[in-house]
């Protein structure tokens, strides 16, 4: 496995949606598949998965990856007009920790670009436009970034930790979509989110529980 440089989150390591996704095909469950981050995952770099656990050439512990049972974490739908009114007020846009994120990133003119803005009920949603081609890594990508900026807020970033999601089917290459977020709770650094994606039809394609860590 390699995380290439374009799939960053932080400057310097791998987005942590797109990495857990590219973890969790290697692993080659068809169910539900939690990863844990242990690390930043590093770029370009060679990566290997054994019994669970991915390691870097020096053996040190990236991830470990497991399978786990039903993944109760639908976050409820918005139509397409209410998603894009919602990204025009993407705090992002103002103030970033992470600018260049390949998923959420404002200074990315290649990257999934979903800005997801908050709801009057607190949740988030943003317009996803499936990218060509499309991997079970970019669905794990989507189901990221919208769930942290559930709880991100100025001067206070976080860190995906832990993320486990269940892909119901893959998007078509520019279909529009719609992504949502929420924040379930906060237990002192750790905060706990859900996100769900849902297809132009408004079928639900895949959905996510994540732990993020402010740093």
């Amino acid at each position: 496995m390699r995380i290439e440089s374009r799939y960053n989150g932080p400057a310097g390591s791998g987005n942590g949606g797109w990495s857990a996704g590219i973890f969790a095909a290697e692993a080659g469950d068809t169910g539900p598949v939690e990863v844990t981050l242990r690390r930043p995952p590093p770029l370009e770099t060679d990566l290997t998965l054994v019994d669970g656990e991915v390691r870097d050439p020096a053996g040190e512990l990236v991830a470990e990856v497991r399978p786990v049972g039903m993944i109760d974490a639908v976050v409820p739908p918005v139509d397409l007009d209410t998603a894009v009114a919602a990204a025009t007020r993407y705090p992002g846009l103002v103030e970033h920790p992470f600018p260049s994120c390949y998923v959420c990133g404002p200074q990315r003119a290649d990257g999934l670009r979903i800005f997801p803005g908050r709801l009057p009920d607190g949740r988030t949603a943003a317009p996803f436009r499936a990218p060509a081609p499309v991997s079970t890594a970019t669905v794990w990508a989507a189901l990221d970034c919208p769930g942290g900026w559930a709880v991100l807020a100025p001067g206070r970033p976080y860190l995906l930790g832990r993320i486990a999601a269940v892909i119901a089917a893959l998007p078509r290459p520019d279909d529009e979509c719609v992504v949502t977020g929420a924040l379930l709770r906060v237990d002192g650094r750790k905060a706990l989110v859900h996100t769900s994606l849902y297809g132009p039809d408004g079928v639900l394609l895949g959905a996510a529980r994540a732990t993020w860590i402010a740093r």
